[in-house]
């Protein structure tokens, strides 16, 4: 579900939850599906930035400021997630939930102000990118392990 200021993904996954965790907390991992890092850590208070293409339109430089704001190993991951150029300043969390053979996984990023132009591009590039793009690679990356 969907609100002004946060989107939810939920999706089951048929891997065990120690699998998922593995693709969220292992560095080299998290950079092959999602976006390369210059020194992610699991573990609260680290800084890292991801870097990836720009996005003129939204203003967005391609880099993304990081802090890992909670963790719980193989059960919950929380960073902020806030991007030079853009007054993007919002919060990512992953959920882990066993369900059955499989996985529950739970995203959430939450924090937009749509009423900033910016930020509601963002937001609507966001939204379709991690249920679309995003997700597959992580797919494709349990897949391979």
């Amino acid at each position: 579900m969907t609100t002004l200021t946060t989107f939810e993904f939920d999706e089951f996954l048929p891997h065990p939850p120690a699998k998922l965790w593995r693709v969220l907390s292992e560095p080299d991992l998290l950079a092959g599906w999602l976006m390369p890092h210059d020194g992610y850590a699991p573990v609260v208070g680290t800084r890292f930035e991801f870097r990836t293409e720009p996005v003129p339109q939204t203003s967005f430089s391609g880099v993304v400021q990081c802090e890992v704001l909670e963790v719980d190993p193989g059960r919950l991951l929380r960073i902020s997630w806030s991007s030079e150029g853009t007054a993007l300043d919002t919060v990512v969390t992953w959920r882990l939930v066993a369900e059955g053979t499989g996985t529950r996984l739970l995203l959430t990023q939450e924090g937009f102000d749509l009423d900033d132009p910016d930020q509601s591009r963002a937001f609507q590039i966001m939204n379709g990118g991690w249920r679309s793009r995003v997700f597959s690679r992580m797919v494709a990356a349990l897949e391979a392990m």
